[in-house]
């Protein structure tokens, strides 16, 4: 796979007023709609505004995220498979929403205003306010706010009030499907923030200017920084005040810290660098697959030239002719001379443009890569799910403190912490001399030595999982449910792993889709990243269920028992271990195939 700065860059036709070097060269204007100007819009002074909101927006994510299967286990009562199950599947559908977000953001609203509209959603109020609200008919007005407002305050209900917190079966009932209902609104409410963040940021950056694109690298670098922060305060601060004060009390702090960044974002109105939207990517997507099956049986010219293109707008980005995937160029076979004045112009759903096509066939070339993918992200969704059930069934006691099995993550954390800085001022100074590229390494060998660390994270989580049923056998625990007398410590070295394995696989990742994605679908293609994280997450949820059955059949125990003593949880993490060896080796195959796109 070629790297993406080997790419040439889109040729943007510029009128000619505005080819100063005082103007962004990308086609990206200021709130005015007129060309930006470098010094007074964009870079860092942006970037700043817009990496505040994506802090308070994980705090609030991950408020939920990171302890939830602790709760579904100890408060609705539910079984160890089917807790993971149901934590990694609303982990999933937060993340398949933003599909949907990135479409409306690049067909609709644009980046800004998505962001602007959605995140309203991620308002939390006071648990004090919690029942006046709750039957308030006049909430927020906008649909996605009211959505996660009333989400919010059905969780904080269903975790304080005593109708819910009183055992019965009815009310077990009713709190179980008040706690889903809370969990899916928010799934729904998340969607419309987190394709826009990464991509609106990457848009403050001009790819015709090599300083600022060596800046958009670092901007995903410093992205995924923020994000591990946010993690780790939910890790130690979130977390602790939910096993010891409270879980409604909890959000207060993720609700503050939004109240504060939220109109910061706001005020950066007249700063930020906006691109202009085209047609609905996806739209423009079932026009060539639609014309080409209407001409399914043209004959395509031997000269690439006599396809159809335009330059009918100034700012309209040409990508070059590839001979890949042939059949699409099918969509832009002109059915009548393009000379011919007289002609009645053809349907766009009968006749595309090569950019048209050369935008879905770059859409399948990052497809194998992407799908190389969710293995990975299977693998971490055991952070949040197995792992804390396995810390469960380990001695949590360091001196006279607890540490929760939920807060471990926060290894992985600061792991990531630390190789985002030693990547930044180490590793690609230092790969930068070596290798002559300045980004130091390429995208593939980033992906790549995140999957290899990914699959080492698995073969960590199976040899701690042998010593730990070893332990138990020894001390006579396997048909007693308790912890056995093994620090819970010793999953320390596999969160360093996956937090490496995070900043080399995940960050490489969402700077691939931003490079590598069409101009006009990089919300969508953002959105792309976040699907292959929820379809890792709903992988991890069917792994767990075929499990579940095919393990427990003729009344055997399984895997995954209620009582961990007396099942086989590292048959699961070699299981993953394997997979994510073929998985590698499927990556190396097709990244050595993937071309990087170019353009015109």
């Amino acid at each position: 796979m070629e790297r993406a700065d080997d790419e040439r860059p889109l040729l943007l036709l510029q009128p000619p007023q505005v080819e100063s070097s005082q103007y962004t060269r990308d086609g990206s204007v200021d709130i005015n709609g007129q060309p930006a100007l470098k010094h007074r819009t964009g870079n860092w002074q942006a970037c700043f505004l817009i990496l505040g909101v994506e802090f308070s927006e994980c705090m609030a994510f991950f408020a939920i995220s990171k302890n939830l299967v602790t709760y579904l286990t100890t408060v609705l009562h539910e079984s160890n498979v089917a807790a993971a199950r149901n934590a990694s599947a609303w982990v999933g559908a937060c993340f398949f929403t933003p599909l949907f977000g990135g479409f409306i953001a690049d067909t609709y609203l644009g980046k800004y205003w998505t962001i602007a509209v959605f995140i309203p959603v991620y308002f939390i109020v006071s648990s004090k306010h919690v029942k006046k609200l709750a039957l308030n008919p006049l909430l927020p007005a906008t649909l996605n706010a009211l959505l996660f407002h009333q989400a919010m305050i059905v969780l904080m209900v269903s975790a304080s009030l005593p109708i819910f917190t009183t055992s019965s079966d009815h009310g077990d009932n009713i709190h179980r499907v008040i706690v889903y209902l809370g969990l899916y609104l928010a799934a729904i409410g998340n969607g419309g923030v987190k394709p826009c963040t990464s991509t609106f940021g990457a848009d403050q950056f001009d790819i015709n200017d090599p300083a600022e694109l060596v800046k958009k690298s670092s901007f995903f670098n410093w992205y995924y920084f923020l994000i591990s922060i946010s993690s780790l305060l939910s890790g130690t601060v979130i977390v602790w005040l939910q096993d010891n004060v409270g879980w409604a009390v909890s959000y207060v702090i993720p609700a503050v810290l939004m109240l504060i960044c939220f109109p910061v974002f706001l005020t950066g109105l007249r700063i930020y660098r906006f691109r202009k939207m085209g047609v609905s990517p996806l739209k423009s997507i079932f026009q060539v697959v639609i014309a080409a099956v209407r001409k399914r049986h043209m004959k395509l010219p031997d000269d690439s030239s006599l396809l159809h293109e335009t330059t009918s707008s100034p700012t309209y980005h040409k990508i070059n002719h590839t001979s890949e995937f042939r059949f699409f160029d099918k969509a832009a076979i002109a059915s009548v001379p393009s000379d011919n004045e007289f002609m009645i112009p053809e349907s766009s759903w009968r006749l595309c443009t090569v950019t048209q096509v050369e935008e879905l066939k770059m859409l399948l070339r990052i497809a194998p890569i992407w799908a190389s993918f969710l293995i990975f992200f299977s693998v971490s969704a055991q952070m949040s799910s197995t792992l804390i059930e396995q810390g469960m069934f380990m001695d949590n006691r360091v001196g006279s403190f607890a540490i929760p099995p939920a807060s471990m993550s926060i290894f992985g954390v600061f792991s990531s912490i630390v190789w985002v800085i030693l990547y930044e001022t180490v590793l690609v100074p230092l790969a930068r001399h070596f290798t002559g590229k300045e980004k130091g390494f390429s995208q593939a060998q980033r992906l790549g030595i995140g999957q290899a660390l990914s699959m080492l994270t698995m073969v960590c989580a199976a040899l701690l999982e042998m010593r730990r049923l070893a332990i138990a056998e020894a001390k006579g625990l396997t048909d007693r449910n308790v912890p056995v007398p093994m620090s819970i410590l010793w999953q320390v070295p596999l969160y360093l792993v996956h937090g490496a394995a995070d900043v080399f696989g995940g960050i490489a990742m969402s700077e691939f889709f931003y490079d590598q994605s069409p101009e006009t679908m990089k919300s969508l293609c953002a959105a792309l990243g976040q699907l292959a994280i929820a379809s890792g997450s709903y992988i991890n949820s069917l792994m767990l269920s075929v499990v579940a059955v095919a393990t427990t059949s003729d009344g055997a125990t399984g895997w995954i028992p209620n009582n961990l003593n007396e099942g086989h949880l590292d048959y699961f993490y070699w299981m993953l271990a394997f997979l994510s060896f073929l998985n590698l080796s499927l990556f190396v195959h097709y990244s050595v195939r993937h071309r990087a796109k170019t353009s015109l």
